[in-house]
């Protein structure tokens, strides 16, 4: 199933890409890069940029910082994971401060649901 790609966000997608936060940061590098599944970082799907995708099990990883937590950006998650679990994609979301406290624990959670499906 090919999925809809909006070209338009070509662009800012590299450009989060080359400017990721601390913790987008410290996922990649010390969690993603080490795994042996492919996870892609700022992909589009849709009109939609992910933070994480490995497509081979269908699951976004999204990291949320204070944005998320007030109505308007809780809102637009909730529209986005819709739409996301309506291709047959699962989110998982996890808190900056989830990166910061409990990043064991978030890693072994994102490579438990890969390896599970």
């Amino acid at each position: 199933m090919r999925k809809e790609y909006n070209s338009k966000l070509k662009t800012y997608s590299q450009t989060l890409r080359k400017e990721m936060t601390k913790e987008e940061r410290h996922l990649w590098y010390d969690c993603f890069k080490k795994i042996p599944y492919t996870v892609n970082r700022q992909k589009i799907i849709g009109n939609y940029i992910v933070d994480f995708y490995c497509a081979s099990a269908k699951i976004v990883v999204e990291l949320d910082g204070s944005q998320h937590f007030e109505k308007e950006g809780h809102e637009k998650d909730i529209e986005r994971d819709k739409y996301l679990n309506s291709l047959g994609i699962q989110v998982l979301r996890f808190s900056n401060y989830d990166i910061n406290n409990s990043f064991n624990d978030v890693c072994e959670e994102i490579l438990r649901k890969i390896e599970n499906g």
